[in-house]
C-alpha cells in the first residue's frame, strides 16, 4: 500500500538504455527492456538518464576544447559507469522476469 500512497499506480514503460529513452507506448521506437513504474520512480529514472545524457555532452565538450584537460579518461568514465550501474540498478528493481534476465546476463550489477 505505501507504494501506491508515494508515487501512485504502477504501469509499464519500454526502455532503451541506449538512446536514453522511456516509453509509454512499445510501438514508438526500438526498446531492450520493460520496467514497471509508478511516477515518482519514473521521474527519478528520467533524472539518470539526463544525467547520463549531460555527462556524454560534457565529455565531448571536454575532449574536443581540452584534450589534456584537468579531468583524466578514468575520472570520467568513472563517473558514467556509476551512472549505468545506477540505472541498471533501477531497471532491475522494477523489471519485469525477462527484463531480470536480460541484466543478469549482462553482469553489470
Amino acid at each position: 500500500m505505501a507504494d501506491l500512497e508515494a508515487g501512485g499506480e504502477r504501469k509499464p514503460y519500454y526502455v532503451s538504455v541506449q538512446a536514453g529513452q522511456i516509453l509509454e507506448d512499445p510501438q514508438a521506437a526500438a526498446y531492450e527492456l520493460v520496467v514497471n513504474l509508478n511516477e515518482e520512480e519514473h521521474i527519478k529514472l528520467r533524472e539518470l538518464f539526463d544525467e547520463l545524457s549531460s555527462m556524454d555532452e560534457a565529455e565531448m565538450f571536454h575532449f574536443s576544447h581540452s584534450p589534456f584537460g584537468a579531468a583524466s579518461d578514468s575520472q570520467i568514465n568513472a563517473g558514467y559507469d556509476g551512472l549505468i550501474q545506477q540505472v541498471y540498478k533501477k531497471l532491475y528493481e522494477h523489471g519485469t522476469d525477462e527484463t531480470k534476465r536480460h541484466i543478469e546476463s549482462m553482469q553489470l550489477l
